[in-house]
């Protein structure tokens, strides 16, 4: 099969993407409406993967007037040959190649210290200042500034210095291009983020509370910014004073289409490669997502599923973006869920919905504040989405629920582990005692236990009982653990079988009720079952002299264990 064209996986430099002919949809109209509004600051945040560090590279394309190593400026018109940005007309086009241009990502600052994370950051800015290497060649500069400039090449600067090293570098490109700056920064919050994680949030904050503010707050050679990330970040005073800040989060309708794909975009990517027979699991997957009233699909994984279809690389959908974005903020939520968080986890996963408080400037270091700060990052990071708000008491709540398919699979497998990573440091003794000694009373009061302190998963309940069993089990020694296997004329839930032929072997069926008062009904059914379909067959044949047969019936958190009773001699 002939592919049209190739399909950007991982490209986020717009040149590379233009001139190697990739498939591309056009959002350069996003350049017309910031000349239109000219705010001087712009921060957007979007969840990680939508698209903006490519972006950001359209915008210095487009904006800067580019040296080359020869000293002479650089033509970019052709990669905007018939795109969107050139019939809006010689109002925006106007502004192509005209502005000194500082391009900063942060998105590699994720060392497991301060002093490593600075020196990555420093490191990105020093290649800003080698990029624009040309200041230092005539007189442009003075000798003072050009020694301030080497210093930071190379490295000798101190951190006091290289906090104004951006509006340093603004001021000597406006003195060499007469023309003010335009500054670009990306993925802002990465260092703010994994400071938090590692423990160094505090000495981050200050340190980009300097950076930024010089460059943005107090900077006469500044044309305007671009900032991107995750989260606005203003409680810790980032951009105390900067009045002129024009914040677009995911709750604005202001510039929704720029990132992301809209239903059009993701409808002419299918048609384009003739597999618009994945339409409905592109939508279950990977749409949900609301930016203002806009309905958005996650770029990312798009990309990947139809790169993998049309390759015949998948089947199926996957969970692409699961292996891209830091899952630690569900961890968080996961772990220190109390009862109530709980119970809206539990909704959550049932296709629920919850309503909370939404606070526009959460922050890292407000996380663990309170429950609805959680729920608050949780949705600024993709993994709610937005159904319905309403304002009361000054305060807007937000009715929200897991976006797609694609981000239960996180929320179920984050669960999921983090489950056996607890029993794994539990004593579970007493329950295995129980099981092997007929005590069914202690049995159900040691799983009513867990499952009150568990996260179920109400929408596919049989199995989540079944593997919320396995999993207590796992950690009983010298026995095999079965589950779902042949065996007389049908299939048990699970079996326990000793190493030691004198022990008692166990036979574990699981049934789930609805009501309460079925339980009992359930539980000598499952019993019947056992024997009517003789589960009992390969254990008797091999020699085990006790076997120990269960009948199990969940009910929410609830349970019932019994025993069958042993045949009369």
């Amino acid at each position: 099969m002939e592919i049209k064209k190739a399909i950007p996986i991982g490209v986020e430099s717009y040149k590379e993407i233009i001139k190697n002919d990739y498939y591309y949809i056009d959002k350069t109209l996003l350049i017309m409406d910031l000349l239109t509004q000219k705010s001087k600051v712009t921060l957007f945040t979007r969840p990680r993967r939508f698209g903006k560090t490519l972006a950001q590279s359209m915008l210095r394309t487009f904006f800067e007037e580019e040296i080359d190593a020869d000293g002479r400026a650089v033509d970019n018109s052709g990669y905007f040959s018939g795109k969107k940005i050139m019939e809006a007309g010689a109002q925006y086009t106007g502004h192509m190649g005209k502005y000194p241009v500082i391009f900063l990502s942060m998105k590699s600052a994720k060392q497991p210290d301060f002093e490593m994370a600075y020196s990555r950051l420093l490191t990105d800015i020093v290649s800003e200042f080698e990029r624009h290497a040309y200041l230092l060649e005539g007189n442009v500069l003075t000798p003072a500034q050009k020694k301030r400039y080497n210093a930071v090449l190379e490295q000798s600067a101190g951190m006091a210095e290289v906090t104004f090293s951006l509006k340093f570098l603004s001021d000597c490109l406006e003195k060499y291009h007469h023309q003010k700056t335009i500054i670009l920064i990306d993925e802002y919050d990465v260092p703010l983020e994994n400071a938090y994680f590692k423990g160094f949030y505090d000495q981050m904050i200050d340190f980009m509370r300097s950076l930024l503010e010089s460059a943005l707050k107090t900077n006469d050679s500044l044309q305007f910014a671009v900032i991107t990330g995750c989260l606005r970040i203003s409680r810790e005073s980032i951009f105390t004073g900067l009045n002129n800040l024009e914040v677009v989060s995911v709750l604005d309708e202001n510039y929704a289409e720029h990132f992301g794909f809209t239903q059009g975009e993701v409808d002419s990517l299918l048609d384009f490669y003739n597999v618009s027979c994945i339409k409905d699991d592109v939508k279950s997957w990977y749409d949900g997502y609301l930016f203002g009233d806009t309905e958005v699909y996650n770029p990312w994984s798009i990309i990947n599923y139809v790169k993998d279809t049309i390759y015949h690389n998948t089947e199926f959908p996957k969970p692409y973006w699961s292996n891209t974005s830091s899952n630690s903020i569900i961890h968080e939520l996961v772990v220190k869920a109390d009862s109530n968080s709980v119970q809206e986890i539990e909704r959550l996963l049932a296709g629920g919905s919850i309503e909370k408080p939404v606070h526009e400037d959460i922050t890292y270091g407000d996380i663990r504040q309170s429950k609805d700060n959680l729920w608050n990052f949780l949705f600024f990071t993709g993994y709610l989405k937005s159904i319905g708000k309403r304002f009361e008491n000054r305060t807007i709540f937000l009715e929200m629920k897991i976006p797609n398919e694609e981000v239960m699979y996180i929320y179920e497998n984050t669960i999921r582990d983090w489950f056996q990573q607890k029993i794994k440091l539990m004593d579970f003794s007493g329950l295995y005692h129980a099981i092997l000694s007929g005590d069914t009373e202690m049995a159900e009061t040691f799983l009513k236990q867990q499952l009150r302190e568990s996260i179920s998963f109400m929408d596919s309940a049989e199995k989540f009982y079944h593997g919320f069993l396995l999993g207590l089990l796992g950690g009983l020694q010298d026995y095999r653990k079965k589950s779902n296997l042949e065996s007389g004329s049908g299939r048990y839930d699970i079996t326990l079988i000793p190493y030691d032929e004198q022990r008692p072997a166990v036979i574990l069926e699981l049934k789930r009720a609805k009501r309460f008062v079925d339980m009992e009904g359930l539980c000598q059914d499952a019993l019947q079952q056992i024997e009517d379909l003789h589960y009992d067959n390969v254990l008797i044949e091999e020699g085990y002299p006790i076997i120990l047969k269960y009948g199990v019936c969940f009910c929410k958190k609830s349970c019932m264990v019994k025993l069958a009773e042993k045949p009369e001699d």
